[in-house]
């Protein structure tokens, strides 16, 4: 009871039970190329994370192997899920080297509580992967360094390698080379959560589809060329926001018109610019003032159409993680 939260969270990364938070991202700002001969999409983003959390808990396991239980019924638990992956990633690097082999060896039990939508463009696969690596190598005392741990991170996905450093951070090349920088000026972020998923796949491809020559050209020096990123940092909600460009929303609004349309009439009902994160289908925009964030989430949610817009959260931009992991 009168200890310390440091000291306990030390004590349960030596132990048996960790529990983590892996926070949900927005892309502030993202252009994206056309596709290149490898694939993929060279991209340019500044990502941030935000006060929207799923929760892990690792518990150490006298069974072998890794053991994924969650909350969501349509997430699959077997070795396809990215945060197994994770965990096999990380225990596989600890083999090579036999002074962190046992560290690694046994079994471990994992509990999923999602809280972070799917198919929202928001990251929440990769924050969990992202969190497991970083846990695992505490809790497994492999005392990998930070380099290593983001390469690794990064084979697993695009976005995985952000959650390694974040909070606030510029992602390049496919979106693994993370650059960090400080937060935005403005910290409050409305978060509109519509009731429909967008494949990330198929909006990259209908992106593709639809660029012209001259697209292919602008969008590739888009990606080249960095804005002032500090000028941008200093300024408040309202003189960021026109700078603000996500090259996804074109596609896919393509493909769901009806996100294009709730778009609008949230800036509408809001008064302000309105951006979609990633891939979609999230919407948000930005407030100086958390009081303000929070009562236009009210304002919708209370709204006649509040059923077809979906779900708003006010969230902090780069929040602190108060979790085992972070608290050491």
């Amino acid at each position: 009871m009168g200890e310390t939260p440091g000291r306990v969270s030390q004590e349960k990364l030596s132990g048996h039970i960790v529990k983590l938070l892996a926070p949900a991202k927005i892309n502030l700002h993202l252009r994206v190329a056309p596709v290149t001969s490898d694939g993929f999409h060279p991209l340019l983003s500044w990502m941030c994370t935000i006060g929207l959390f799923d929760t892990l808990i690792l518990n150490r396991a006298a069974a072998s192997g890794t053991r994924l239980q969650c909350d969501d019924p349509t997430l699959p638990c077997d070795g396809s899920n990215l945060v197994v992956r994770a965990a096999a990633a990380i225990r596989d690097a600890a083999m090579p080297d036999a002074s962190r082999r046992t560290a690694g060896e046994g079994g471990l039990a994992i509990e999923l509580q999602k809280r972070i939508p799917t198919g929202g463009g928001l990251g929440g696969g990769s924050s969990d992967a992202a969190r497991i690596v970083l846990g695992l190598n505490r809790l497994w005392e492999l005392d990998l360094p930070a380099d290593q741990l983001s390469a690794l991170a990064a084979t697993l996905g695009s976005d995985v390698a952000f959650f390694c450093h974040g909070p606030s951070s510029i992602c390049s090349g496919r979106g693994q080379i993370v650059r960090p920088i400080g937060a935005p000026m403005p910290r409050s972020v409305l978060l509109v959560l519509p009731p429909m998923a967008v494949p990330t796949g198929a909006v990259y491809r209908r992106f593709d589809e639809l660029l012209s020559e001259d697209d292919r050209r602008l969008l590739t020096e888009s990606v080249e060329t960095e804005p002032d990123w500090e000028h941008w940092r200093s300024l408040p909600a309202e003189a960021l926001l026109p700078n603000l460009v996500n090259d996804l929303e074109r596609p896919a609004f393509d493909l769901h018109p009806p996100l294009a349309r709730l778009r609008g009439e949230l800036e509408q009902f809001l008064g302000r610019i309105v951006r979609m994160s990633g891939s979609g289908s999230s919407l948000f925009t930005l407030y100086d003032d958390a009081l303000a964030a929070e009562e236009a989430a009210e304002k919708i949610n209370r709204s006649a159409q509040a059923n077809v817009w979906g779900r708003a959260i006010a969230a902090m931009l780069a929040p602190p993680i108060e979790d085992d992991l972070a608290a050491c």
